[in-house]
């Protein structure tokens, strides 16, 4: 028992921190060997999935910025065609306003000649009727006349041609004096 309380006395003696040898070296060799197992079979894997994923977010940034650069591109684009149709509708709106002008002067026109010879046909209706009225009044003013005359004088007065003369001659002078007296 004694030897058993020196052993014990020479085991709390040491120092509960430091293995002892035998435990040290067996430690160490595992450790080498946990170490040299994950520095030639996981650190490759490890090095080479993370290379791929700083691959994958490289060439994800890469594709952003491509395809924000893309939209960038199809932006202006599709403002240079906004702008081209924002000025091609100008252009057409005034090609209109300029064509439904000249289209409403080419009607102003057509109305103005239109009413001209309507007005030109009409004067030429009332001269006609006028020229007609008056061959037709001097025909029946003549005929009272002539018949009034007959009458009066109390004798037929059937020479047409003398009849026709003096009638037209009284005739004129009525209306040269109604032209004078204007």
């Amino acid at each position: 028992m004694i030897a058993n309380l020196v052993q014990l006395a020479a085991e709390e003696e040491q120092n509960p921190l430091v293995p002892p040898g035998p435990e040290l070296l067996v430690g160490t060799v595992a450790f080498a060997i946990v170490f040299f197992f994950f520095w030639k079979k996981l650190l490759p894997n490890i090095n080479k999935v993370l290379e791929q994923r700083r691959e994958a977010i490289e060439g994800g940034i890469e594709k952003a910025e491509a395809a924000q650069t893309e939209a960038q591109s199809v932006l202006e684009q599709y403002k240079a065609q906004l702008a081209e149709a924002r000025h091609e509708a100008a252009r057409l709106r005034q090609e209109a306003q300029e064509q439904g002008a000249q289209l409403i002067a080419e009607m102003r026109v057509e109305g103005q000649r239109q009413r001209e010879e309507i007005i030109a046909a009409g004067h030429a209706q009332i001269a006609a009727d006028r020229k007609a009225a008056s061959q037709s009044l001097r025909q029946d003013v003549g005929q009272l006349a002539t018949t009034l005359a007959g009458k009066l004088v109390g004798e037929s007065l059937e020479d047409h041609a003398r009849q026709s003369r003096t009638i037209d001659r009284f005739l004129d002078e009525l209306e040269e004096k109604a032209e004078a007296a204007r």
